[in-house]
């Protein structure tokens, strides 16, 4: 499931930075949680085994069925955690794609106003995939909070750990593949079968159709991913041609 990052000197850096976030947030987060998390971490830098026989303790799952939340999902499942997947119900969503979360036992959830939002932003010509994030992770911990379940991850492929887990309100934010210094083509191979790579949804796509500046932007978020690691070249390359391709 996961492999020994060895001597990668960054993502061992990023795996230390993740252990200290991790003791910032031990009184927010149950004992139980606090260590099963700890032993992921140390699976990654020592290759130490750990039990990882089931425990009452349950985590929300932003889930979009992609390759980083689903990867998210796998291990967070093969730790020993209850994982509940939670999918916003958007207009973009195809029936192949809400089946497929369905299979993972995701729960749905609904964002008010979410197209007059879009649409403005559309019509501004503003990118649009943060906006939409921000709406999707908000619908997300408003479910967990409802639940009184305390940690929200998400399949968010950040560069450093030392923000991969942090108190946010009433919630612990785990931006996970970040917490295991997951980089993209780990979360693929992950999932163990054949992932077409692409960017954008639907909605993005006939966005940046009406506005071309958005391919721009879209470039713009590809290279900074690239830098950060998260992807490499080969990817990079992949997702920049589908962009000029809309």
């Amino acid at each position: 499931m996961l492999k020994i990052v060895g001597d990668n000197f960054i993502k061992r850096y990023r795996l230390e930075q993740s252990i200290e976030a991790l003791e910032k947030v031990r009184g927010e987060i149950s004992e139980q949680s606090y260590e099963r998390l700890k032993a992921l971490v140390e699976y990654r830098l020592f290759g130490k085994e750990f039990d990882r026989t089931p425990i009452d303790e349950k985590i929300v799952v932003a889930f979009s069925a992609g390759s980083d939340s689903t990867a998210t999902v796998k291990i967070l499942r093969w730790a020993g955690f209850e994982v509940i997947p939670v999918m916003a119900r958007l207009p973009q969503i195809r029936e192949p794609v809400l089946l497929n979360a369905q299979s993972y036992g995701a729960v749905f959830v609904e964002i008010p106003n979410y197209m007059e939002v879009i649409s403005e932003q559309i019509k501004k010509g503003a990118p649009i995939c943060g906006k939409c994030h921000s709406m999707i992770m908000e619908a997300v911990k408003d479910y967990a909070k409802k639940e009184g379940i305390k940690i929200v991850a998400s399949g968010d492929l950040l560069s450093v750990g030392s923000i991969s887990i942090y108190s946010e309100g009433e919630v612990v934010k785990l931006n996970f593949p970040a917490f295991l210094a997951i980089d993209k083509r780990e979360a693929i191979n992950i999932l163990g079968r054949k992932y077409a790579l692409g960017f954008g949804c639907s909605l993005w796509k006939s966005a940046a159709h009406k506005s071309p500046i958005l391919k721009r932007f879209a470039i713009q978020r590809v290279l900074r991913e690239l830098r950060a690691g998260a992807i490499d070249e080969d990817i990079a390359r992949k997702l920049i041609f589908d962009i000029l391709r809309k």
